[in-house]
């Protein structure tokens, strides 16, 4: 597969983005890699319309497609990798430098569609959206300055994904192999019925369990096969658990 068309495998997706300067440099630096995929989830209306107009980044905007949910956003990926600038914050999830995460999100894009995923100027990510997440990945800087633009971010992190591209090894991989994010959804959607149907998961339960079910799932980064193998058997098991109490 050619490097354009590896890049057409790579999206990325801005969540909760206000700032239409911002939304205009990320597209830019989009377009500089030939990463012209762009998924917004959420945006600031007025910034998303504005931001249509940035140099070299109109393209990008007037092509972008527009999700209510991260979950809507990533349902087609086989790979979703939340960025982050870490700071006090406790993760759940693996976390991995740039330099560490770019090889394996290229390799990733010779099979699949790869969602690199940006939270909002001011707050990140949210535990929800990092809950979609399969690992994190985050661009080292200082301690005493970790956060980094929106558009500067997305260039770095294009940049080494992309520098090494004509020296990526091939891979037998079969495209598509892994789970999509919505196979992978359905499935924890089944799992979580089957928790609350056996009582795993009590009316009092902690409220983040939810989230906590979606980390293991994605963690399992299961082949696209083995979801449905799964999803088989959870839905057989829910409808014992139905038709035990009837």
């Amino acid at each position: 597969m050619s490097a354009p068309q590896e890049f057409d495998c790579l999206l990325i997706v801005l969540v909760s983005t206000r700032n239409p300067l911002n939304m205009g440099a990320a597209a830019r630096a989009m377009s500089n890699f030939d990463c012209l995929r762009l998924r917004v989830v959420n945006p600031y209306d007025p910034a998303f319309r504005e931001a249509r107009s940035a140099v070299g980044a109109s393209s990008v905007l007037g092509h972008a497609e527009q999700f209510a949910s991260v979950a809507e956003a990533v349902a087609d990926c086989t790979l979703v990798v939340g960025t982050t600038a870490t700071g006090k914050r406790e993760l759940q999830h693996s976390l991995l430098r740039l330099d560490e995460g770019a090889p394996l999100i290229r390799e990733r894009m010779r099979s699949g569609k790869v969602a690199l995923l940006f939270g909002s100027e001011k707050t990140g990510l949210s535990s929800k959206d990092l809950a979609h997440c399969h690992w994190l990945m985050h661009i080292p800087t200082r301690l005493e300055h970790l956060s980094m633009n929106l558009g500067q971010a997305v260039a770095v992190c294009l940049y080494e994904i992309a520098r090494e591209r004509d020296f990526a090894p091939e891979t037998n991989e079969p495209r598509g192999g892994h789970a999509s994010a919505a196979g992978v959804e359905r499935m924890t959607g089944v799992l979580l019925e089957a928790l609350h149907s056996s009582g795993y998961i009590r009316e009092f339960a902690p409220v983040d369990i939810e989230e906590r079910v979606r980390r293991l799932i994605r963690r399992m980064n299961l082949r696209a096969s083995d979801a449905d193998v799964w999803l088989g058997i959870l839905r057989q098991i829910v409808w014992k658990l139905k038709s035990g109490r009837q």
